[in-house]
């Protein structure tokens, strides 16, 4: 937390917790974690990360997009269920669903960026260079969140991306046809 001139600590506004977290500052990962009343502001991170992306991938059409609007609240929901299933039962950090979600949705951040997903070649390098910064954010939201090491947070987060790319593997199988892509 900022310490103002006066001495009284005061928190972040929205707006400088997701600057922090995107600029992978730790205390704004262990703010957050703290503030239980954050959880709602990790949800609006979510929401706006999910607007960004639509709006960089508008030539999906609005269904997709809201689609894609749901799917980024469940898939929040999910991996914040699955990394602090992983990382309290696997290797025994310490953390409520709460902390993980608040510090995962931060960890989120950086994919305000997605806007940009729409510029011809420079939007797939945005994409994958946002991936790589929002893994990173995401293991010291969990290193945070589940007070262990950085080793055992990235052993939760491969477990945790590994489990997730299968689901939805089998998920794509099973009800792959039943999707229809927009143009069909």
């Amino acid at each position: 937390m900022e310490q103002p001139a006066e001495g009284i600590s005061r928190t972040r506004s929205l707006i400088e917790r997701m600057i922090g977290a995107a600029k992978l500052d730790v205390s704004v990962y262990e703010e957050v974690e703290h503030d239980r009343g954050a959880t709602s502001q990790a949800a609006i991170v979510v929401a706006i990360v999910a607007i960004c992306t639509a709006i960089g991938q508008y030539n999906l059409g609005p269904e997709m997009a809201v689609m894609g609007i749901v799917a980024a609240f469940i898939s929040w929901l999910i991996w914040g269920i699955l990394t602090y299933l992983i990382g309290t039962k696997a290797f025994g950090g310490t953390a409520d669903v709460g902390e993980m979600l608040r510090t995962l949705g931060f960890a989120q951040a950086p994919g305000v960026l997605l806007i940009l997903s729409f510029i011809p070649l420079l939007g797939g390098l945005i994409a994958i260079v946002v991936w790589i910064w929002t893994t990173i954010a995401a293991v010291i939201g969990i290193r945070q969140a589940l007070d262990f090491d950085t080793s055992k947070a990235v052993l939760t987060a491969v477990i945790t991306i590994a489990v997730v790319i299968a689901v939805t593997f089998v998920l794509a199988l099973m009800f792959g046809g039943m999707i229809r892509h927009p143009g069909q």
